[in-house]
């Protein structure tokens, strides 16, 4: 029993960390997936293709 309290704890200690971590290096995503400069007036001028 002692053994499995243990590993409870341990493994609550260690998600909350993942947790925290995780949260500091993610960015919002009204962050990353908004694009600035982006010309809706030219579509496609930035593409690379053939020729």
């Amino acid at each position: 029993m002692k053994v499995f309290l243990t590993a409870l704890v341990f493994a609550a200690v260690v998600a909350v960390g993942m947790a925290v971590f995780l949260s500091g290096i993610q960015q919002p995503s009204s962050v990353a997936f908004t694009t600035s400069g982006a010309r809706v007036g030219d579509p496609g001028h930035n593409l690379v293709g053939p020729g």
